[in-house]
Formats: C-alpha cells, sequence, structure tokens
C-alpha cells in the first residue's frame, strides 16, 4: 500500500473514532456548549422585579409573579414591545398571568417599541431610574439569562445609573440544559442565542 493511501486509511480511522466516542459521550459534553448561556443568582430581596419579553409560553411572566408571592418583590416591571396585531405583549403577559390566578395589581406594564435586548433594557432602565429602583431581579428564560444580564451591565454603566442586578432564571418551554439536543426547538434557541451572544461581543 502507498505512503500516502496509508496515511488517508488512518487519518479515516481516526476521524471516525473521534466521531464515535463524541456520539456515545454526547450526554457529558453537549450540556457545557449550552451552559455558558446561563447564569441563575436565585432569588432575593430587591426593590421590584422585571420580566423581560420574548417568552410567548408565560414561563417568565409567572417566575416574576412568584417573586411577588414569595415576598422577595412588591411589584413586577414587565417588558412589552408593540406591534402584535395592535398589542403590547406586556399586556398579553400579564392578562396570561391573572388567568393563571396572579392578582393584576402586581404587575406594571412597560409598553415600549424596542426591537431588541439593548433597546429594551433602555427602556426599563428608564422606568427604573424614574422610580428610584436601587436593586432588580432581572427573570428571564435560562438560556437568555447571561447575555441578558450582560446587555443590563453595560447599559447601566453607559447611562451613569446602576442599580444591582439578581438574576433569576425562568424554565423555557423547550430548551433542557441537559437534553437540549434532542430537540429541533432547543437546538435552534441554542444556536441563536449564541449567535446573539458572539454579535453582543461586537457591539451589535
Amino acid at each position: 500500500m502507498a505512503r500516502g493511501s496509508s496515511r488517508s486509511l488512518k487519518f479515516l480511522l481516526t476521524a471516525a473514532v473521534v466521531v464515535a466516542i463524541l456520539v456515545f459521550a454526547r450526554n457529558l459534553w453537549l450540556p457545557a456548549v449550552a451552559a455558558p448561556l446561563i447564569r441563575d443568582d436565585g432569588p432575593a430581596k430587591a426593590d421590584i422585579a422585571v420580566v423581560l419579553a420574548g417568552d410567548r409560553w408565560g414561563n417568565r411572566i409567572l417566575k416574576g409573579a412568584e417573586m411577588v408571592q414569595k415576598g422577595y418583590v412588591p411589584a413586577v416591571l414587565v417588558s412589552g414591545p408593540c406591534g402584535d396585531y395592535g398589542l403590547c405583549e406586556s399586556d398579553l403577559a400579564i392578562d396570561f398571568a391573572v388567568r393563571n390566578g396572579c392578582r393584576r395589581e402586581w404587575f406594571i406594564a412597560v409598553p415600549h417599541w424596542g426591537m431588541s435586548t439593548k433597546e429594551e433594557a433602555e427602556a426599563i432602565l428608564h422606568q427604573m431610574q424614574a422610580r428610584q429602583v436601587r436593586r432588580f431581579l432581572l427573570v428571564t428564560s435560562d438560556y437568555h439569562t447571561a447575555r441578558s444580564r450582560r446587555i443590563y451591565a453595560s447599559a447601566e454603566r453607559a447611562g451613569g445609573y446602576q442599580p444591582e442586578i439578581q438574576v433569576v432564571a425562568a424554565p423555557d418551554h423547550f430548551f433542557r440544559l441537559d437534553s437540549w439536543w434532542r430537540s429541533r426547538d432547543a437546538q435552534k434557541i441554542v444556536l441563536l442565542e449564541w449567535t446573539k451572544t458572539v454579535a453582543t461581543m461586537f457591539g451589535k
């Protein structure tokens, strides 16, 4: 056998072994792919909670309501980009929470026209500064927590207003850290969140 062919065969065999190992050990290493997307400080006493937009299943708003029920905060600011058939997401989210047994007075709608987490942060921080909030709970889906925390911290520094942030992760309808690769929707979530994370690093 020619030397070049022998090297090619060895390379292919090595590659096949590596691929086989990665496939059979995926339960060990694939969670590490998504783990950097998550930051969960857990709940603590704060002046207010902030529920970010973007969850059509209601997990974020219900987690925010839980913060009121358990006495961590007196109220929840609900982010609500407008434009869904003339409605704002904050109103839809609050109505959903009320239908699920929550009291409407727990929630404060914050309608805005932001099209990104960065623009959303500017609207929310403006509301919190007007309310003289010194510490808040940032409530969002678990896969969205790390990037959101960096965006809010950066927006604070840029605006000179720096309340303390405590990140609280809400479960997502599709994403699970220990099995996200088994769901097509969760795969899309991880790919998109990593894409946005990289874009945020470049100021996008």
